[in-house]
Order: C-alpha cells, then sequence, then structure tokens
C-alpha cells in the first residue's frame, strides 16, 4: 500500500497530507464510508460538528483494527458555539460523539465577522492545546486579516487554515501569507463541484497522459503545490482511486498548466461563502 505523505506543523506535530472528508455524508452511512476509507490506505479523516456524523466517524474508529495512534482525526467548532466557554462546552461534546480522550487538529469552522467571537474562541482553543486535550489548532473560512487578528492578540499561530481551493479558485494570496506565517493550507471542495473542473479539457489531457483519473489529476495537483487535502466520495471505488492519486507524478508542465486555470471559470471561481461576509448559524 503506497504511504501517505506527511506535513509538519508549526507546532512540531505532523499530518496526513491526504485526507478522507465527511461533509454531506448521514451519520448513519458514515461508519461505513470511513471503514472503506481506512481499508483503501487513508488514516487521516476530516469531520465536524455540523455535519452530523461526529458519532459514525466515531463507531469507525472504535470498530477498526487500526491502532490509535496511526489516525488522524480533525474536527471543527460550529458557529453557534463560538465564544470561550462555549467553545471548551462544545469540544467536550464532540469528543463525546468521537469517542476520544484527546483529538489530534480541532479548527473553528468560520471566522463569522458579523458575530465577532472569533478571538475567544481561538483563545478557548489555545488553552484546549495547553490542557493536552488538542495536539494541534488551527482555523478553516478565514481571511488574512482575520488571521493576523489571532496572531496579533494571542501570539499563537494556526497551525493550518482550511479553505475552499481548486484549480478555478486556487487562493494565492491566502497560501502566501499562511506560508509565510508557517501556516499550512487544507483545501475543501478540492475538486470543485458540479464536474465542471474534471471535464476541463487541460485536466483531461494531463489525465490522459498519466493514465489517471481527472479527480487523481487534481489530488495530484494538490499534493505538489502543498496543500492538505481531503477529497470526498461515497463510492468505494472512487475512495481508492483518489488515494492512488498519491502515485501520480505530475511534471513542471502539468502543474504550471493546471495553475493557469485560476479564475478561468465562470465568475470568480469560488463554490461557497465568502469568509469575510459569511454570517449564518
Amino acid at each position: 500500500m503506497t504511504s501517505t505523505p506527511t506535513l509538519t506543523f508549526n507546532d512540531g506535530n505532523t499530518i496526513p497530507q491526504i485526507g478522507y472528508g465527511v461533509w454531506q455524508v448521514e451519520d448513519g452511512v458514515a461508519e461505513m464510508v470511513v471503514r472503506q476509507a481506512f481499508e483503501a490506505g487513508f488514516r487521516h479523516i476530516d469531520t465536524a460538528k455540523i455535519y452530523g456524523n461526529e458519532a459514525g466517524v466515531g463507531r469507525a474508529i472504535a470498530s477498526s483494527a487500526i491502532r490509535p495512534e496511526e489516525i488522524f482525526i480533525t474536527t471543527k467548532l460550529w458557529n453557534a458555539d463560538q465564544g470561550y466557554e462555549a467553545t471548551l462546552a462544545a469540544f467536550e461534546e464532540s469528543m463525546d460523539r468521537l469517542g476520544l480522550e484527546t483529538l489530534d487538529l480541532y479548527l473553528i469552522h468560520w471566522m463569522q465577522p458579523k458575530q465577532d467571537k472569533y478571538a475567544d474562541t481561538w483563545k478557548a482553543l489555545i488553552e484546549l492545546q495547553k490542557r493536552g486535550r488538542v495536539r494541534s489548532i488551527g482555523v478553516s473560512n478565514f481571511t488574512v486579516e482575520g488571521l493576523q487578528r489571532l496572531i496579533d492578540e494571542t501570539g499563537v499561530v494556526p497551525a493550518i487554515h482550511q479553505i475552499e481551493l481548486h484549480p478555478y479558485f486556487s487562493q494565492r494570496e491566502l497560501r502566501e501569507f499562511g506560508a509565510a506565517q508557517g501556516i499550512l493550507t487544507q483545501a475543501w471542495s478540492p475538486l470543485g463541484q458540479g464536474g465542471e473542473l474534471l471535464d476541463d479539457a487541460v485536466i483531461a489531457a494531463i489525465a490522459a497522459k498519466h493514465q489517471a483519473t481527472s479527480a487523481q489529476v487534481v489530488i495530484a495537483w494538490h499534493l505538489a503545490i502543498g496543500n492538505v487535502v481531503i477529497p470526498k466520495s461515497v463510492t468505494e471505488s472512487r475512495i481508492r482511486e483518489n488515494f492512488a492519486a498519491l502515485d501520480v507524478a505530475l511534471d513542471e508542465d502539468d502543474i504550471s498548466a493546471i495553475n493557469g486555470l485560476d479564475g478561468t471559470a465562470r465568475g470568480e471561481g469560488r463554490i461557497g461563502s465568502d469568509p469575510a461576509v459569511s454570517d449564518f448559524a
């Protein structure tokens, strides 16, 4: 089985560079597909409170023969739970559902600028790390300004920033800011949405060149530019295909061609909400 490359956080811990995401996976299905992901070779699972499947992920972990120290689990604090004390309480609830004593990575799910609780929320994550309940802490869906505020107010730099990122929307500014601060970048919706990206002629040509699928080429691009990537599928054959993207070695011309797709989709390429203005519970 292909071994998973790891990247090192600014706190010295490591994260498998490819993981399995369970967004929009029902709790009753989560146990089965996470076990399939484990069988395919994945050791990094990305969930969140709002996904409603932490318990299913927990059942998959509990029923797996894989040693706990070989599995990396991420979950995320939902918007309605932001604030110092509320964060501490919500964390314990997530841990109960996951059946874990220590979490590998805890993220603030959205910055929520109008709510303006993310700095206090970050202080709670710092406290959880100090207590040894979380090994590493980070954020998801922030802006440069929001990241800078966390650093300025606490002196603690997030280990990772999870954002929408795919070849049509490559988020160069956020990636460059993160790299300068020692923050890893993690991509959600890494394959785009609706099939437009996977049908792109540039991607298809590179896939044919490497005798790979379009999805494997896009995942290989994420790996090549240094992203942590969490493709999601509930189809077992595609779960295995996604993990096999580790065997696709893109050359510099391939990477340059895919980089050139940034901004070429309809509109600006963004699929999800803009963290600078998002405001939802």
